[in-house]
């Protein structure tokens, strides 16, 4: 099995009836190349890479853009589309002043598995103590969070909300919150495996930036940036497989980890049950 925990559903032409919309989500998502597809082309692709389930992703930008990037109710209709292999996450910007009532009705009545944020995109720092209600609020659902992690490329992004260390008080403070930070928090990956380290509630995902080839960015990753036997050794229970579509591709990124040595352990761990655990579903 092989689950994908980091796609943005951006172009699935079940979601993009208004034009308008779509040229947001292009404006602040800062992808303007692509355009809409149906399930079946990416029903296509998953299968051709042998990825059996995929995590989709909306973003809340509410009080900063007056819009969404993809809603909870877009993603919840995506998913009773095609509810065997896609999983649904909500979000929510921080700053609207119901955001527990989007939450409740996110994780109550749409059923939705957990929570993306993104600090960067959205303007907060994750140890502010404003962002207490809402990891409160996960607990209490058992749900876990996804957060942008690192650089961002999208537009009117700062990255020093995003940085791990900002991370580190609430992995401490919320022991029982599993909390992804995306992209190994690229370029901060030695920062990113010392909080994993230290804290087990604490995850990464395989969606690097890459700057040459796929191939050439997971070599250095997880021979370079980390050393050669840390995934078998410390991390293999907290590395999720991702491939941050659309702007990369699941299979040149599965392409190049079957090019990295690791124990079997570690590679199913990675490939889908780190994701299982995370979720709340381990097996």
């Amino acid at each position: 099995m092989i689950i994908d925990m980091h796609i943005h559903p951006i172009f699935y032409d079940i979601i993009c009836q208004d034009e308008k919309e779509v040229e947001f989500r292009k404006e602040n998502f800062g992808v303007f190349k692509q355009s809409p597809y149906g399930l079946d082309e990416i029903l296509i692709e998953m299968n051709y890479a042998k990825v059996d389930k995929a995590a989709l992703l909306p973003l809340d930008l509410t009080t900063e853009k007056q819009g969404w990037i993809v809603s909870n109710n877009q993603i919840a209709e995506i998913i009773k589309a095609c509810p065997d292999r896609f999983i649904g996450f909500a979000s929510v910007d921080p700053k609207r002043k119901d955001a527990l009532e989007v939450l409740d009705h996110a994780f109550g009545e749409l059923g939705l598995k957990g929570l993306k944020l993104n600090p960067a995109k959205q303007h907060f720092l994750p140890d502010d103590q404003q962002m207490a209600p809402i990891y409160k609020k996960c607990v209490e659902y058992n749900k876990p969070i996804i957060f942008h992690a690192g650089l961002s490329w999208e537009p009117d992004t700062v990255t020093e909300y995003a940085h791990p260390f900002r991370f580190e008080r609430v992995a401490e403070k919320y022991p029982e919150l599993r909390m992804c930070l995306a992209h190994f928090a690229w370029p901060f990956v030695r920062e990113m495996v010392m909080l994993m380290i230290k804290y087990p509630n604490v995850y990464t995902d395989t969606s690097v930036l890459y700057m040459d080839s796929p191939t050439e960015s997971i070599r250095r990753l997880f021979t370079v940036d980390m050393g050669e036997l840390w995934m078998d050794r410390a991390l293999y229970r907290q590395v999720m497989f991702a491939s941050n579509g659309p702007r990369f591709r699941q299979f040149k990124l599965l392409d190049a980890l079957k090019k990295i040595p690791m124990r079997e352990y570690s590679r199913e761990n990675l490939y889908y049950k780190n994701a299982l655990r995370f979720l709340g579903e381990e097996e």
